[in-house]
């Protein structure tokens, strides 16, 4: 309304334009869920469990779950990742066109590793536009995203992460925040300079601001304990 006042006063001097004040309020950043282990688990197992007639299906879905919940990558990446992006022997995956732009390469663990190999074993390597998609439906297709949400919201249901009715509850971007979270942490029981290293977890992650990332600290009470005692193990040295 601001911009279309300001256009308007061009043809009409007596416009008045809403102060950019005025309405300060701004939406307020949804609290992250973080996934327990088990819950993890729970889900990877119930997605193994998928029927299909090709017996691809369970197969794709614990690989693409499981690469969510260790790799920190957004749904769309996964959706476009290539056979060629997938290295299976050095077990890493390359990000092509990530946020800005920019290519990301990402290591995955050893279990991730072996489901892909199994993955490729089961089904067929179906071929859109000349290239090879990773993760295929049952009809040859690049998995299409509102299925893929379909498909988690189901399984959510059925190991009761959410309820037979629920329309909110957690949601697959929370395993970036899971990713994130389980990096800090990790870093701060190493004893590692978390502030050298932030950059670094942030530019992994997209973040325009490392702001984004320290968000973190305070959306998860594990992190907050562990900042506040390095903080306090700090002054205590220099006292």
């Amino acid at each position: 309304m601001r911009g279309f006042a300001r256009h308007w006063s061009a043809h009409d001097p007596q416009t008045e334009v809403p102060p950019s004040g005025l309405l300060p309020h701004r939406p307020a950043r949804a609290h992250p869920y973080l996934y327990s282990n088990d819950e993890v688990r729970r889900l990877l197992q119930a997605a193994r469990g998928l029927p299909s007639s090709q017996g691809l299906r369970g197969p794709t879905y614990f690989c693409l779950l499981g690469l969510l919940a260790v790799a920190g990558l957004r749904i769309s990446e996964a959706r476009n990742l290539q056979t060629e992006d997938v290295d299976l022997k050095e077990g890493v995956l390359t990000i092509r066109g990530a946020k800005f732009g920019k290519s990301v390469w990402c290591p995955f663990i050893l279990r991730l590793v072996r489901c892909s190999e199994s993955m490729r074993r089961v089904g067929t390597v179906f071929w859109l536009g000349g290239r090879q998609t990773f993760f295929v439906s049952g009809r040859g297709t690049r998995l299409d995203g509102a299925e893929i949400r379909r498909t988690f919201y189901f399984l959510s249901r059925q190991i009761g992460l959410r309820g037979p009715t629920d329309s909110h509850g957690p949601r697959l971007h929370d395993f970036r925040h899971r990713f994130a979270v389980e990096t800090l942490v990790q870093w701060y029981r190493s004893g590692q300079d978390v502030e050298r290293r932030l950059p670094v977890l942030s530019t992994y992650l997209g973040h325009v601001h490392v702001a984004d990332t320290y968000w973190y600290l305070s959306a998860c009470p594990e992190l907050m304990g562990l900042a506040v005692k390095r903080f306090e193990d700090y002054w205590e040295k220099q006292s």
